[in-house]
């Protein structure tokens, strides 16, 4: 590559001889072909092995000769599998292998058209590799960093060059995720951004162009969450096994928060969310004391063989039982016997309950106000059930097995002998507290009596009867055939008895069961909804897109939806109900729904339901 003229502008109008401004002087003169990565640790390892298999020259940069050497045998394993699976022919392996070579002097960077920094997030570190790189590349040259907590801005004005300085977030790991973050500052050159986002659409990722904000886009939103995880289990409110699942089976993630925390290193996420909390000052990105509990101790995840869960061997993914591990022995107290339910309700929840419960072959009494409404209830199953012929996951002798087992009901009378009574009518306390007194009365001694709430006190429905101990929460999630999780959620007089009676209920009808106290949220909404929140706040502020937003989520993240399409989904008046629920109970500041959000339901665009939300839709 030519290097252009170092001459400086005038401090009148900011131009060369030539005519040209500083950030074009140095802008990049062709396509970025021969890349330094400085630092190669896992991430580097992995941005250097998508870069070699994309046909760029690669120089890894490292003054450990361990890691240099590992870097190889990765990249040389990497590529074999590559062969293996037809992805790579073994010409094209010994290529891409010969365009890597590892060095540990930084000024083998010197002909590199960009270098990668993705050194330790330590701010010295960084300053100390972009300062000695101002003397060995090119002016034209692009330096990028990997951070994804420090301060772009900061690590720009440092520079000689602050216009070529840019961030360029990967995620982990590097060769198969395809979100790049495109991280500009104030004084990043338009040019800089255009080669680094050609290039990333060259390693076929997906880059979104944001703004120098500690985490970004995708990480703002994944460690605020992952924090309020492990801040809700060091409270000892749920057991790290079910906030782990609750999410996976709840939201579709691909790991659960706990464990992934384990994946980044708990030492790595307490970095970020100290430059995010530094930046914020939300307390909802102060990090957990826990993590710097486990930090402090050594005990940062799968690179040390412990963290939230204990591995086989340091850097292992393989888990293995420890001191918190759930015992297997089935020696706690035992259930009441449950031979026939009850549901009460006629919407999709009710319905959807009763199908459960009937496919497992309880007999169910579906209960509505009317007689009408619980026949309606009846055949909305009976339609659920005949898709499930169509899609072959049933046979017709067991649609019509389970059919059989629901008998709709007009009066909560015929609920006087089941032996569980589960609620599923509107969310609203007034209306399940005069219910669940009217069950009070109904339903036999020893039966009992679960509600389905999302959002409210369970203990409130349970204060409506003489007999609290028989009450739980059962929280099913929608669609309730397909969604495998309940939270069982116990209050401060659920009896032991009534609680093991649900849990063994949700194992008889293939459902797995997550025990949480009665708090507002329970585990899911907890995590869920200040997550979408945030998102709703990055657009509120003009961070960012929905667009890019969702794209980040889904591609950096492994989310199913992203937060927008979610909360269209949703329905943006029931997400600020619940948002509203979240801060009254826990009277955080940042759990304050967004203003965009309010305004937004007050002027009735509640999602897709309403053919407008943070989208527009096609109305039926």
């Amino acid at each position: 590559m030519d290097r252009q003229s170092t001459v400086p502008p005038s401090p009148a109008t900011g131009r060369t001889p030539t005519g040209r401004t500083a950030a074009e002087a140095t802008a990049p003169a062709g396509p970025l072909r021969s890349v330094a990565v400085v630092g190669l640790g896992t991430m580097g390892s992995g941005i250097a092995e998508a870069l070699v298999r994309a046909g760029r020259e690669v120089v890894g940069i490292d003054v450990s000769a361990e890691a240099a050497g590992r870097a190889v045998e990765s990249l040389a394993a990497a590529t074999a599998r590559a062969v293996t699976r037809g992805k790579l022919t073994e010409d094209e392996r010994r290529a891409a292998l010969g365009r890597f070579r590892t060095s540990a002097d930084l000024a083998d960077a010197a002909g590199a058209d960009l270098v990668i920094e993705v050194v330790p997030e330590d701010y010295a570190l960084k300053h100390d590799v972009f300062t000695a790189l101002d003397g060995i590349v090119a002016p034209t040259a692009i330096l990028a960093t990997g951070t994804n907590a420090l301060s772009v801005t900061r690590l720009a004005a440092d520079s000689a060059h602050p216009e070529r300085v840019l961030g360029l977030h990967f995620f982990n790991p590097a060769p198969a995720m395809k979100l790049v973050e495109v991280v500009s500052s104030v004084l990043t050159a338009p040019s800089a951004v255009a080669a680094v986002t050609e290039l990333a659409h060259e390693l076929g990722k997906e880059p979104v162009a944001v703004g120098d904000r500690p985490g970004f886009v995708a990480d703002g939103l994944l460690f605020g969450y992952l924090n309020q995880a492990a801040a809700m289990y060091e409270s000892r409110y749920a057991s790290r096994e079910d906030i782990d699942a609750a999410m996976k089976l709840g939201c579709g993630l691909p790991m659960g928060p706990l464990a992934l925390l384990d994946l980044i290193g708990v030492d790595t996420a307490r970095t970020v969310l100290e430059a995010m909390y530094a930046a914020s000052r939300d307390r909802l990105h102060a990090p957990a004391p826990i993590l710097g509990q486990l930090a402090a101790a050594g005990l940062t995840g799968r690179k040390a063989g412990r963290g939230f869960y204990t591995y086989a061997a340091p850097g292992s993914s393989e888990t293995v039982p420890d001191a918190e591990t759930p015992g297997a022995s089935g020696t706690g107290t035992a259930g009441r016997p449950v031979r026939s339910v009850g549901v009460v309700g006629s919407g999709t929840m009710a319905s959807g309950i009763a199908e459960v419960f009937a496919r497992a072959g309880l007999p169910v009494v579906l209960a509505a106000r009317t007689a009408d409404k619980a026949e309606g209830a009846r055949a909305r199953v009976a339609a659920s059930l005949a898709r499930s012929v169509e899609k072959g996951r049933i046979t017709a002798g067991q649609r019509d097995a389970a059919l059989e087992l629901i008998i709709p009901a007009g009066s909560l009378d015929a609920l006087a002998e089941v032996d569980l009574a589960v609620e599923a009518v509107a969310e609203d306390l007034a209306v399940k507290r005069e219910l669940f007194t009217a069950l009070d009365k109904v339903c036999r001694s020893g039966a009992v009596l679960a509600t389905t709430t999302s959002s409210l006190p369970v203990i409130a429905c349970a204060r409506a009867t003489s007999r609290p101990q028989d009450v739980v929460g059962m929280h099913f999630f929608n669609p309730a055939p397909a969604m495998k999780l309940v939270e069982v959620v116990r209050t401060v007089l659920t009896a032991d008895d009534a609680h093991a009676t649900v849990r063994e209920v949700c194992a008889a009808v293939r459902k797995h069961p997550v025990d949480c106290g009665d708090r507002a949220g329970f585990i899911v909404n907890a995590l869920l909804f200040p997550y979408l929140n945030n998102a709703v706040k990055m657009v509120q502020e003009h961070y960012a897109s929905p667009d890019d937003i969702d794209t980040a989520m889904k591609l950096g993240g492994g989310y199913p939806m992203g937060p927008f399409e979610l909360l269209d989904v949703v329905g943006l008046d029931v997400s600020l109900a619940i948002e509203r629920v979240l801060h009254r109970e826990f009277r955080d500041p940042g759990l304050a729904p967004a203003p965009l959000l309010e305004h937004l339901v007050a002027a009735g665009c509640l999602g897709r339901k309403t053919g407008r939300g943070f989208r527009e839709y096609a109305r039926a």
